[in-house]
């Protein structure tokens, strides 16, 4: 048979979830109606300057364990694969201080730090590819063209798909 305090203890905490409840779908809605509008240039500066240091702080971690790396051992499995995702974080840091120069000069309006890390992502998968092509000495000047060739068109269609959203705000 139920205890009859345990209905009361039921019952209180139906009252905190459905409270809770509502409370989240208040705090969605605040939250809905701040995405619809456009972030400033003071909040859209600091973010890119958040992803500045945090590319000065891959790129130093990076080349410190890549060097680590390959220095102190053997070309075997475990290392190669490290290799490579070494090789990507610092190509990323490496790359990202040139995506944001490229950015400030020949963009209208200031870019979202994402977007300048995703084209510094890119540029790193481009390197991080080019050298496992080399490794299995697969490059050649064609591959590395076309290689290049399809992350432009990818990065140009992601562009032109976030513009009418960045007109609309």
């Amino acid at each position: 048979m139920p205890h009859p305090s345990d209905s009361a203890n039921l019952d209180a905490i139906v009252l905190v979830l459905s409270t809770e409840l509502k409370l989240t779908v208040k705090a969605c809605g605040r939250l809905a109606g701040m995405a619809n509008t456009r972030p400033g240039r003071r909040h859209r500066i600091a973010e890119q300057n958040g992803v500045l240091v945090a590319a000065a702080m891959m790129a130093g971690v990076g080349y410190a364990l890549l060097y680590q790396l390959v220095t102190t051992t053997n070309p075997l499995a475990f290392p190669r694969w490290l290799f490579f995702i070494l090789l990507y974080l610092a190509a990323t840091g490496t790359a990202l201080p040139f995506a944001w120069i490229l950015n400030r000069r020949f963009t209208q309006y200031l870019v979202p730090g994402a977007v300048i890390l995703r084209e510094s992502m890119l540029v790193s998968l481009y390197v991080v590819t080019a050298a496992w092509l080399q490794m299995t000495r697969t490059l050649n000047t064609a591959t590395g063209f076309f290689l290049a060739l399809s992350l432009i068109v990818i990065e140009a269609f992601l562009r032109l798909r976030e513009r009418p959203r960045d007109d609309e705000s």
